[in-house]
């Protein structure tokens, strides 16, 4: 029977959150779910290095087959926007160096397939998940269930056609990601 790990990141510069699923044939289990906690941190660089030392970390421990990445949605704040698709990129780096393979999906998309509702709040989705996977106590942050939300919101689509943007290998992102490389001149 096919075995996979998923793992789920809601990339923030204050909490990130994380969570892992194993899937055995078509069924999920719940493996772990937390957060980084960054607040303590002011230094806007140091909280990046964390972020890609904590999901180094992660791939490491549990080797994911498959990484599922909530992207940045588009706010008014340019700055806060700037922040975390930083955050985003240091965690989808970490996991192309180690070539896992990553999906970004937007959290409309994620609140959608945990609960049929793409506005959905993150109470219901935490319910919601708590349900799915038999979680005995919810943490009091739900950046962890948004990041588990992003894992099981990658099994519900496997299979299906991509809608999120998807990278095997930094080769993959280059290919796919012109306009954001730049070339020595």
């Amino acid at each position: 029977m096919e075995e996979r790990i998923i793992l789920g990141i809601d990339p923030g510069t204050t909490i990130m959150g994380f969570g892992l699923i194993k899937v055995v044939g078509k069924r999920m289990q719940f493996l772990q779910l937390n957060e980084l906690d960054l607040k303590k941190y002011d230094d806007h660089y140091l909280k990046l290095k964390l972020i890609f030392e904590r999901t180094i970390e992660l791939i490491d421990t549990h080797n994911p087959d498959e990484i599922a990445i909530e992207a940045p949605f588009f706010g008014k704040n340019v700055q806060s926007m700037l922040k975390l698709g930083r955050a985003q990129g240091v965690a989808m780096a970490a996991g192309l160096s180690r070539e896992i393979p990553i999906t970004e999906y937007l959290p409309k998309k994620i609140k959608m397939a945990i609960t049929g509702n793409g506005n959905a709040s993150k109470e219901q989705v935490a319910k919601m998940l708590q349900s799915l996977l038999g979680i005995k106590t919810l943490p009091k942050n739900l950046d962890a269930t948004d990041g588990l939300a992003a894992a099981v919101c990658h099994f519900y689509n496997s299979g299906r056609v991509k809608v999120g943007k998807s990278y095997s290998g930094w080769a993959s992102f280059v290919k796919q990601n012109p306009d954001k490389v730049g070339t020595k001149k």
